[in-house]
C-alpha cells in the first residue's frame, strides 16, 4: 500500500496518520497543500486533522481550495482511496467528496476526550476488521464536529449502508449521531474521531488499528 498525507499550514495530525500507515505496512509520502499532483502510484490519501488555515473562514474551507485538494478530488472521482479524519473530513466534505457539512458543537466548546463509537456497517475495505455492532473506543478533538445534512442525504445514507461510525453517547450534536460516512463507492472515509491516535498501545488504546490493518489487507490482496 502507496500512502499519501496531505499537509496544511495548521495540521497537526499528519505525522500521527503517517505514523499509522506506516504501522500497517504502507509507505508514505507527505504531501504539501502547494502541490499540484499527487505521487505516482498512490493507493490512498489522508487527509490529516488539526487546524488547516487557522479555520479562519469554516474548517476545512481554505483547505479545500488549495491545489492538492484538485487532485485529491480527481483521485476520489476515479476510484481512489481517500481517509478523512476530523479536519480531513471538514475538507472532504467542502470540497464536496463527501456530503453534508460539520457545524459547531452543540454545547459550542471544544471537546477533547476518548468517546465510545459502534460499527455501523462491515461493508468496506476500512471497517471490515470490526463487526458490525462493535463498540470500540477512539479519541476525539474538535470545535465543529457536528455532522448535518438534509433529510433526504441522511435517508441517502442511511439506505446506502454508508454511516460508518455512531457515537454511542452522542458529544457534538450530530444528526443521527453520524460520527463517520463513506462514499458511495465506498471508498472514501471520512470521520470526526481520530483512529491514528488509537493506533499504538504507548497512546492509551489500539481500537484504531484494525482499520489500518484491513486497509492495507485489502490493497495488498488486490
Amino acid at each position: 500500500m502507496k500512502a499519501a498525507v496531505v499537509v496544511f499550514p495548521g495540521s497537526n495530525c499528519d505525522r500521527d496518520l503517517a505514523v499509522a500507515f506506516k504501522a500497517a505496512g504502507a509507505e508514505v509520502e507527505m504531501v504539501w497543500h502547494k502541490d499540484t499532483d499527487l505521487p505516482a502510484g498512490i493507493d490512498i490519501v489522508g487527509v490529516p486533522g488539526g487546524f488547516s488555515f487557522g479555520d479562519y473562514l469554516r474548517c476545512g474551507a481554505i483547505a479545500a481550495n488549495s491545489p492538492i485538494c484538485r487532485a485529491v478530488k480527481t483521485h476520489a472521482d476515479r476510484g481512489g482511496y481517500v481517509l478523512g479524519v476530523c479536519n480531513g473530513f471538514q475538507v472532504l466534505t467542502e470540497t464536496g467528496v463527501l456530503p453534508g457539512a460539520l457545524l459547531r458543537n452543540a454545547g459550542l466548546k471544544y471537546i477533547c476526550k476518548t468517546v465510545r463509537l459502534r460499527v455501523e456497517t462491515e461493508m468496506s475495505d476500512y471497517l471490515s476488521g470490526y463487526g458490525k455492532g462493535d463498540e470500540i473506543d477512539i479519541p476525539i478533538a474538535h470545535h465543529d464536529g457536528n455532522y448535518f445534512a438534509d433529510e433526504e442525504t441522511l435517508m441517502r445514507l442511511r439506505g446506502g449502508d454508508r454511516i460508518a461510525f455512531t457515537y454511542v453517547d452522542n458529544p457534538n450534536g450530530s444528526c443521527h449521531d453520524i460520527a463517520g460516512i463513506l462514499s458511495e463507492n465506498r471508498r472514501v472515509l471520512g470521520m470526526m474521531p481520530h483512529p491514528e491516535r488509537a493506533a499504538d498501545l504507548g497512546h492509551g488504546g489500539t481500537d484504531g488499528q484494525a482499520l489500518f490493518r484491513a486497509l492495507a489487507g485489502q490493497l495488498t490482496a488486490a
